[in-house]
């Protein structure tokens, strides 16, 4: 038998299992989405978390549930690492794959009573039917039928849930770059674009502060002593806010300044609050370097200001590993009978962690969905047993690199 009847075979099987598993995909579902788990309710959280724990340790991982390690005001929840060892080790080809999902959810309290998970035809809706809780009970799901199927074999499989992925992942950062680190492959169990795409890029974010120092003095009496910090800051808005278009790929926006305490008196400090979005570090570093440029020659003679970088989250970049993943995923869509593209997005995500430690990532691994953070977010159950078999070959295909090739 050749590789690729062996492969086609192996598809045929595990389609055939994710068809079983259709039902029980569904009710998985349902019974999570009745799950208020909003990123500041963390008792929501934990409810997930409890259930995901139980349904991992059915099938043999190891859990670890991480509560927070500093005070959060509001409380967050845990993060739940599991691994399962495999047979083979890296010397006989087996490798490390880690699949990644987020239990939170953008909506408060009671929105799962307000909206309950409901079927329209094969539509599913209700809070984060499909951003992440389609994508989990998915990655759950594949793993479940390669269990069954005694697929080929690996080193290790982890697979992470997060608490707070919709408010840019505070408490679960450090597990998840800790977590990440070692691992050969990546999978992110985002739901699929509404297109189908899966994600192959997701643009960085660097969060600045630019603190503008003047000097007051008495508007009406003697301006000429002062020197005006909102002056400074105005240019300064200007300039950086000109920085967009001058680079592919870059996106620079100032969204809060704050100047002076009276009009009667010269401003003597302001502030702006700006972030920095790129496809690659390297456009990150361009624009902090062109903003440092800038601070260094205020527009106002008198005032001084300070560049500080406030927070970083990476770029996931369109890698030659990333794109060899997605080869992978093409090939084994069009012997399942679709076609399968990817995209950039601007939006950050857990992914972006992952991929920031040097691991290649392929993101958008969950079923098709669409209108994430509204009240329509709804979710294509009829893509659900295609897009498990995907991501179940997938894993089998990376998990002995020794014989998948």
């Amino acid at each position: 038998m050749t590789n690729r009847e062996r492969h086609q075979h192996r598809l045929t099987e595990l389609l055939s299992l994710a068809r079983a598993h259709q039902s029980q995909y569904l009710d998985d579902l349902a019974e999570i989405v009745a799950i208020d788990s909003g990123s500041f309710s963390p008792d929501g959280v934990n409810k997930v978390a409890d259930w995901v724990q139980a349904r991992l340790e059915k099938l043999g991982f190891t859990v670890d549930r991480q509560a927070p390690t500093q005070h959060n005001d509001p409380p967050l929840g845990d993060t739940l690492v599991a691994r399962k060892r495999g047979r083979l080790t890296e010397a006989q080809g087996g490798r490390r794959i880690l699949l990644a999902a987020h239990m939170d959810t953008v909506f408060d309290d009671g929105a799962a009573a307000e909206r309950p998970f409901s079927l329209d035809g094969p539509i599913a809706y209700g809070p984060g039917v499909c951003d992440d809780k389609g994508g989990l009970v998915a990655g759950l799901t594949a793993l479940a039928i390669l269990a069954e199927h005694a697929a080929p074999d690996y080193a290790e499989l982890v697979f992470l849930a997060t608490p707070d992925e919709e408010i840019g992942s505070p408490v679960s950062r450090a597990v998840t770059e800790a977590t990440a680190r070692g691992m050969h492959y990546a999978l992110g169990l985002e739901g699929a674009r509404a297109n189908g795409d899966l994600v192959i890029a997701r643009k960085g974010v660097a969060d600045y502060r630019l603190t503008v120092t003047g000097r007051p003095a008495h508007a009406g009496i003697e301006p000429e002593r002062g020197a005006n910090a909102a002056l400074a800051a105005a240019h300064l808005l200007v300039a950086v806010q000109a920085l967009n278009g001058r680079r592919d790929g870059v996106t620079v926006n100032v969204g809060v300044i704050r100047a002076g305490t009276r009009t009667n008196i010269v401003c003597a400090e302001a502030e702006l609050l700006l972030e920095v979005r790129s496809d690659t570090v390297a456009g990150i570093k361009w624009a902090e370097q062109a903003i440092e440029d800038m601070a260094r020659d205020p527009a106002v003679a008198g005032t001084s200001v300070r560049l500080e970088q406030t927070d970083l989250c990476p770029p996931m970049e369109d890698t030659p590993s990333a794109r060899d993943l997605l080869t992978r995923a093409k090939a084994t869509a069009k012997a399942l009978g679709f076609d399968l593209g990817a995209t950039a997005t601007g939006g950050v995500g857990d992914a972006n962690l992952i991929a920031g430690t040097g691991v290649p990532v392929l993101d958008g691994l969950g079923p098709v969905g669409g209108a994430d953070h509204t009240p329509q977010e709804w979710l294509d159950t009829s893509t659900v047993a295609q897009r498990v078999t995907l991501l179940a070959d997938l894993v089998a295909f990376l998990g002995d690199i020794g014989n998948s090739r």
